[in-house]
């Protein structure tokens, strides 16, 4: 019996990176987990791999930044495992053409990432809510960004969008506390994800050398990996941290202590 047997969870974005290793270790704990992913193969072979781990797994094809899949995720979810204790709203884009600043951002990339990135936030909590409270109560864990603190030059939707998640994550805390639902956010560093790989890539020359370099820019010397951010969730989500609601918490190595930490404040980029 793991920590989370009985519990039912969704992972948006669950297919590949951070969701799919926190969909994995909630699944070796125990619980029953829905991924939810616009990538059919990839949430297929998590779903497999919860199985494997001792959990439930569910793979539900979903665009998250669209209503009627929300609620279709959620209602898939219940009809497998029962209802719904965890959302992990983890999904996130910033893909290397939206670098850009606001003038030559284009409307259609700024509505796909704030879409995807924030108001899939709004979307899974709209429907997972009612869910959790039928079973006395939940978590919900959103995906942030140090980004959503401080930022750097060229990413105006992806920093909007991060700030929005921390601000709904604390409005969404004050108006459930009262019936047992928290609402925390994590922040994020760099994390060896595809997308800190695609970006990586784009830079030219040999992609280990360039992720380790990421890496010496951490006071911790190493970027992070899905099993720190599915560590750091686990325990929010648990009744270890039943005290904790409207809270962010930075898993950065370190990053956000040295200040201007995105190549400094003055750089030309």
């Amino acid at each position: 019996m793991g920590e989370f047997s009985g519990k039912v969870v969704i992972v948006t974005g669950g297919a590949l990176g951070m969701g799919k290793d926190t969909a994995i270790e909630f699944g070796r704990s125990g619980a029953s987990v829905a991924v939810a992913d616009v990538n059919k193969p990839a949430g297929q072979a998590v779903a497999r791999e919860i199985d494997k781990a001792g959990g439930k797994g569910l793979f539900v094809q979903a665009d998250v930044a669209r209503a009627a899949d929300c609620k279709r995720a959620v209602d898939e979810t219940v009809a497998a495992f029962g209802g719904v204790d965890i959302l992990f709203s983890n999904v996130g884009i910033q893909p290397l053409e939206s670098y850009r600043n606001v003038e030559q951002t284009t409307e259609e990339q700024w509505d796909r990432i704030i879409g995807v990135n924030l108001k899939s936030r709004f979307l899974m909590a709209k429907y997972a809510i009612p869910e959790m409270r039928k079973r006395g109560g939940g978590v919900i864990v959103n995906n942030a960004s140090v980004q959503g603190i401080q930022s750097m030059r060229r990413v105006p939707a992806y920093a909007a969008s991060k700030g929005g998640d921390l601000s709904l994550t604390r409005q969404m805390a004050l108006d459930y506390a009262h019936e047992n639902i928290r609402v925390i956010a994590i922040c994020p560093g760099t994390i060896d994800t595809e997308m800190v790989r695609t970006a990586a890539r784009a830079e030219g020359g040999d992609v280990e050398a360039t992720v380790k370099r990421y890496g010496k820019s951490h006071p911790i010397g190493r970027i992070g990996t899905g099993k720190d951010i599915a560590n750091m969730v686990l325990f929010l989500a648990s009744d270890r941290a039943s005290f904790i609601t409207g809270s962010y918490f930075l898993v950065d190595g370190g990053y956000l202590a040295m200040g201007a930490w995105a190549g400094g404040a003055g750089a030309d980029k």
